[in-house]
């Protein structure tokens, strides 16, 4: 409990409290009573959380924090702090400062010695990975990829050597984009688009990433996204199963070609999304092959 001594006595604490994703059901308790008895919520969006205090039935003074004016806010709120104040942090869904303004906040209460409290509850990406069905031993969370594609492409290119499951956010209008950027630069890996999480049109999307990309082509996705792309299949990367009899990519790529009526061009893409590696490594190792 948040007691009430005086204003001189009580030390100012700053609680990062967790919202739900979607359904209002999962709010914990204990968030509730911090709500309930803060001085004041710092808020991504006041009109957002306003709806949520009005359902739960809280009357709590609001002041905006978000990406804009967290430089200034995060100085005026550190100052209530200091005085005493009891300080509710949220954004619009999930935790704070995941992929959402807090850090600066956080950071600097920190460096001023007010205590910092995590109130967990709702995260995407923890609901994701746990209903996704990829492997979560170790993964890798990159937030948003950037929206420009020579940017996105380049975000990318940096998770290729990594190990486990890679977390993305991503808007609808962009997925189509990025799992076609995925699927040429990390390969055909097993993925996983988890939408809507918690809320009444949640969906589950599972495949490679070539069949997504398919799906995609064929229907629309509305909603909050995560995805999901988890490590290469053996059979995916180079070097193949156990005792399999890898052809030379030059051969593999004649064979491609013959099999599926390509051309050069379209069937070295092929096999270089099967082999799980980028066209342009696929490209120099066709020309050495050659030369060879």
């Amino acid at each position: 409990m948040m007691e009430r001594e005086n204003a001189e006595t009580i030390a100012g604490r700053l609680y990062v409290v967790a919202t739900p994703i979607g359904n209002l059901e999962d709010i914990t308790l204990r968030a509730l009573r911090v709500l309930k008895e803060c001085d004041v919520i710092a808020c991504e969006d006041t009109r957002h959380t306003a709806k949520l205090l009005k359902h739960f039935s809280i009357q709590k003074r609001m002041l905006s924090y978000h990406k804009h004016n967290e430089i200034t806010r995060a100085a005026e709120l550190v100052i209530e702090l200091e005085h005493g104040a009891q300080v509710a942090l949220v954004s619009d869904a999930g935790m704070p400062g995941i992929s959402d303004p807090g850090h600066r906040l956080v950071s600097l209460c920190a460096r001023h010695g007010i205590a910092v409290i995590p109130i967990p509850g709702a995260n995407a990406m923890v609901a994701a990975l746990a209903a996704g069905g990829l492997p979560v031993e170790q993964f890798t969370f990159a937030g948003f990829l950037p929206s420009r594609p020579t940017e996105r492409r380049k975000a990318l290119r940096t998770f290729t050597d990594v190990h486990g499951t890679l977390v993305l956010y991503e808007t609808p209008h962009r997925l189509l984009d990025a799992l076609e950027d995925a699927l040429e630069i990390l390969g055909n890996r097993p993925a996983v688009i988890a939408r809507e999480m918690t809320k009444l049109h949640e969906e589950f999307l599972r495949g490679h990433l070539d069949q997504l990309v398919a799906a995609l082509q064929k229907k629309e996705v509305h909603g909050e996204v995560t995805l999901l792309i988890g490590p290469a299949d053996k059979s995916e990367r180079p070097g193949g199963q156990d005792g399999e009899v890898i052809l030379p990519l030059a051969k593999r790529v004649a064979e491609v070609m013959a099999e599926r009526h390509l051309d050069q061009k379209a069937a070295l893409k092929h096999v270089a999304r099967e082999r799980g590696m980028t066209r342009r490594e696929a490209y120099k190792e066709l020309l050495i092959t050659r030369e060879e």
